[in-house]
């Protein structure tokens, strides 16, 4: 009978080793996981089985690298803040139009959708895009994160690399510029 290795043990021998089984063991793991995860943020298959391929493909070829000294956190909060960024530069590339059509296509898998959804999915694309365009740069990026992207506050801060208290501050004057365009 073997024994079942950590997370840590796993990282280690496919950082150090390139060890095959442990990088298959931690795919098994983790992968439907975060894919689960992803699907929650961003209705398109195809682009979540994309961004988790291309973060455990990270992973294998050492482009992110996992420190047990407490920084990194544990495995799964290390899988996950990789492929939340590669999922938010998945949908950076298919540009606004697709950020907004990937909300719109969680409201549709939700049963109870937020403030911020309603107000998405009630507004007319183009008012909706006009006061977005209207918003500073800085607030356009936290509420394209948290709303647009699903990311949580911390998330969000990670990402944009801005303290948690920022990402907060910015969402509620995002938000409530919005409410003022769009009332």
């Amino acid at each position: 009978m073997s024994e079942t290795r950590s997370d840590g043990d796993l990282l280690r021998a496919i950082a150090a080793d390139r060890d095959r089984r442990a990088f298959e063991e931690l795919y098994r793991r983790f992968a439907p996981w975060l894919t689960a995860r992803l699907r929650g943020r961003c209705a398109d298959a195809g682009i979540v089985d994309d961004v988790v391929q291309e973060t455990f493909l990270a992973v294998w070829r050492g482009t992110a690298r996992y420190r047990e000294d407490g920084y990194s956190g544990d495995a799964a909060g290390w899988l996950w803040r990789i492929g939340s960024r590669r999922l938010v530069d998945a949908l950076r590339g298919d540009g606004a139009r697709g950020r907004l059509r990937q909300a719109l296509a969680r409201l549709r898998h939700r049963e109870e959708a937020s403030a911020e959804d309603r107000v998405l999915a009630g507004v007319e694309h183009g008012d909706l895009a006009g006061a977005l365009i209207r918003l500073s740069p800085e607030l356009r990026a936290v509420l394209q994160a948290t709303v647009i992207d699903g990311l949580t506050t911390r998330e969000a801060a990670v990402v944009l690399g801005i303290p948690p208290g920022t990402v907060k501050t910015r969402a509620m004057r995002a938000r409530k510029q919005l409410r003022e365009a769009l009332a």
